[in-house]
């Protein structure tokens, strides 16, 4: 096992949206109701942060994807879902963030 990674190899995923619920009121002496479903949350972001605290990448080459939080769904009396929470991960400083085509995207 290597003590030192100089280069990873990271697949992250910003959490899905919760669904929205589609409910409608029934109540008496209120003609036709009308609807009152809640919209689903939004899914979590994935951010990366610069640490003191980290030397080396080696713990994306045993564990390389990571996910932020999912949100919730939707309810009736139009209650909003909770957001899905977010993902930080910290890697050493001077890291420098490129995508699939190589280009750079970030130095931290």
């Amino acid at each position: 096992m290597a003590g030192f990674v100089d280069e990873a190899q990271l697949h992250v995923k910003g959490g899905d949206g919760g669904a929205g619920a589609v409910a409608f009121r029934r109540e008496a002496h209120v003609p036709l109701g009308g609807p009152d479903g809640g919209d689903g949350g939004d899914g979590g972001d994935v951010w990366l942060v610069a640490s003191t605290s980290h030397a080396s990448l080696l713990a994306f080459q045993d564990q390389p994807y990571r996910k932020a939080g999912d949100g919730r769904h939707g309810q009736g009396k139009r209650r909003h879902g909770a957001r899905g929470a977010d993902l930080e991960v910290p890697v050493p400083v001077g890291t420098t963030v490129k995508d699939r085509d190589g280009s750079v995207l970030a130095d931290l």
